[in-house]
């Protein structure tokens, strides 16, 4: 007993320093959090509050009185509908559309051997470095030849595209996770390749894709620049740009601005509770060296 009592002693003096540390790191994560969810929080509050209440200059943590004017007054204004309807159009377009080209491009940079993969894989890295507003001259240049201005499959195309690089390299860390004899097993018990990918491949990617599409999903949903520049059309309008029509010459409608923003991010938040589970193991899984 006593050879063993210096052995235990380091462990115990440690462990009051071990919980000061957790205890700070606690406070420091809670402290974070707070900082982060503040505006969402001053963003929903906001849109509670009466107009008269958001301009004045004594602003409070709560509003001293609620209001669903600003609500009934964001859904009332013009192009309302044709917002939703565009925004929808383009972001579901462009997320299945990049989950498809991205999985089959990770499934051949994954699975085959070929001149250039791994300078491809160097380019897409590179391309994802870029700020998008480097290439906002060359995409306007080149899709008005093309006479995809004012059209949804222009900003489609753009969006999509912008996914691809980052969907691929994702989706392929989970194609080097695999092991190739399952699909070799399952062709041998007589299906194609096609088949063996949709059985056995496909299932295993599911958490890859679920976290690649809320990325996807995300950028289609919130970007505005493209949009602002690529859709004159008022009538085409995504929600993003449809926000500027709170602001008139007369002045900002600062409530139902802040009520149409809170409405707008409704979407990618269920989005995103439905399928958070796949999103953290796809984000842990995918981490792989290869």
């Amino acid at each position: 007993m006593s050879a063993s009592t210096p052995t235990n002693a380091p462990a115990q003096v440690l462990r009051p320093d071990r919980r000061r540390n957790r205890l700070g790191y606690n406070i420091l994560a809670l402290v974070t959090a707070g900082v982060m969810a503040f505006p969402v929080y001053w963003l929903v509050v906001s849109s509670l509050r009466p107009n008269h209440e958001i301009r004045s200059y004594d602003q409070t943590l709560w509003p001293s009185s609620l209001t669903f004017d600003n609500f009934a007054r964001a859904v009332k204004q013009d192009n309302f509908a044709t917002a939703i309807q565009s925004s929808l159009i383009v972001s579901v377009t462009a997320v299945v559309g990049g989950m498809i080209i991205a999985t089959l491009a990770a499934l051949a940079i994954g699975r085959f051997r070929f001149f250039g993969r791994k300078a491809l894989m160097m380019i897409m890295i590179l391309v994802q470095m870029l700020p998008p507003t480097a290439m906002l001259i060359p995409i306007y240049l080149q899709l008005n030849a093309l006479g995809g201005i004012d059209e949804y499959w222009g900003l489609i195309v753009v969006y999509l595209v912008s996914t691809l690089p980052f969907a691929t390299i994702m989706i392929r860390g989970f194609v080097i996770n695999i092991p190739v004899e399952l699909e070799e097993s399952a062709m041998v018990d007589g299906c194609t390749r096609m088949g063996a990918f949709r059985r056995i491949i496909f299932p295993l990617l599911a958490p890859g894709l679920a976290a690649a599409s809320i990325f996807a999903l995300v950028n289609a949903w919130n970007e505005y620049l493209f949009a602002y520049i690529l859709i004159n059309d008022n009538s085409k309008y995504t929600l993003n740009v449809w926000l500027m029509t709170f602001t008139t010459e007369r002045g900002t409608d600062y409530g139902a601005l802040m009520a149409a923003s809170t409405l707008i991010s409704i979407p990618v938040v269920i989005f995103f509770m439905i399928i958070q589970g796949k999103m953290a193991t796809g984000l842990t899984s995918g981490a792989v060296k290869g």
